[in-house]
């Protein structure tokens, strides 16, 4: 081996270890450099001001800044679902957690972690029933199923608006974008095929409400459904925020789920003595 290999194999050495180190976590999503911050290639400093909040939530999940028509239907989802007052369990829980004395970030992260399958997740599943009638699957007998089974078809009827007021402008601005060619609008087809069959035989129709709507823009939006339940956790949690800071803000030490003059029920046994041989 010649003088000047040795010198190449003593330079190249090092840097293929280094690699092997840095490649270790290595992300399509942010390069880091002295200086230099880039979003999927875009330098951050030409991104700050021209790109909105949900456009640039588009870039980082997707790693292409959507279209506008896409940027508007992203945007109309994720204002929407933002809130649903404090008897919402996330919602409470944070509020409680504030009451606390804990951290703002703590309380956030409170009610964000109560947003599971039961409470935040209709819209995944949602999507997931939406997939099944848009590779083919008839709206009536996926609706005859979970009348068998008993349980509600995520997504649709509400326990306390007869008529979700999301879902006119959300399913208004999605009929937008099919018009436009943005949106191919078979997520929509098979959401109201749902609807409609969940009507049949009913003298009050079973609307789609939050989650359905939202579900419809993702799916049109090629979201995957766990992703369409993380950009819904995104949402929420700016409603978690508000909330949190709100009471935080208001100085009460122990919030619990009721007035401090009432006490939770009770149904277990009865007083009693412990027995004097014990």
């Amino acid at each position: 081996m010649s003088e000047r290999e040795d010198r190449e194999e003593a330079v190249s050495e090092p840097m293929i270890e280094e690699r092997r180190v840095t490649d270790w976590w290595s992300t399509a999503v942010t390069e880091i450099q002295p200086g230099r911050i880039a979003l999927r290639g875009y330098p951050v400093e030409r991104l700050i001001g021209r790109v909105t909040f949900a456009e640039q939530i588009w870039l980082m999940l997707r790693g292409e800044l959507p279209t506008p028509a896409q940027g508007r239907l992203l945007e109309a989802a994720l204002v929407a679902a933002v809130d649903h007052g404090p008897q919402a369990p996330s919602i409470a829980a944070a509020r409680m957690a504030a009451t606390c004395g804990v951290g703002l970030n703590s309380a956030v992260a409170t009610g964000v972690g109560l947003l599971g399958d039961v409470h935040g997740g209709a819209g995944q599943q949602c999507m997931e029933v939406l997939a099944r009638v848009v590779d083919g699957a008839d709206a009536g007998a996926v609706v005859a199923e979970f009348r068998e089974r008993r349980a509600y078809v995520p997504g649709f009827g509400h326990r306390f608006h007869p008529r979700d007021p999301r879902r006119d402008p959300l399913l208004a601005l999605v009929r937008e974008a099919v018009d436009e060619g943005a949106v191919a609008g078979r997520a929509l087809a098979a959401g109201l095929a749902i609807e409609a069959a969940l009507a049949e035989g009913r003298s009050r129709p079973v609307p789609m409400n939050i989650d359905g709507a939202t579900a419809i823009i993702y799916a049109e939006l090629g979201f995957p459904p766990e992703l369409g339940r993380g950009l819904f956790v995104l949402s929420r949690s700016v409603g978690i925020l508000a909330h949190a800071w709100e009471e935080k803000e208001g100085g009460a030490r122990i919030k619990g789920p009721l007035p401090r003059p009432l006490l939770a029920g009770y149904h277990g046994a009865p007083a009693r003595e412990l027995p004097d041989d014990r």
